[in-house]
């Protein structure tokens, strides 16, 4: 297994975040498979990866969203660099 530093962790989680952000702020009704399918593509594109565990609760949190709007964007709390 890869040894990532604090910075790189750090980055990857932001980088994660803002493709969630996108992912809710452009997707959020559109349904769990839709929006699985456009924050793993968000992931790709920014080089970072989260576990299957964090990737299916943000899906459902992002989901959610649609239900009320209020609550805004789930927070990505660990991702790691491709």
């Amino acid at each position: 297994m890869t040894e990532y530093s604090t910075e790189e962790m750090d980055a990857a989680r932001e980088a994660a975040q803002k493709a969630v952000d996108t992912a809710t702020s452009w997707d959020y009704s559109a349904g769990q498979t839709k929006i699985a399918d456009k924050l793993r593509e968000g992931l790709d594109a920014a080089g970072v990866t989260v576990d299957d565990e964090e990737f299916a609760r943000l899906v459902t949190e992002i989901d959610a969203v649609a239900a009320d709007e209020s609550v805004g964007a789930p927070t990505v709390t660990s991702a790691s660099p491709r």
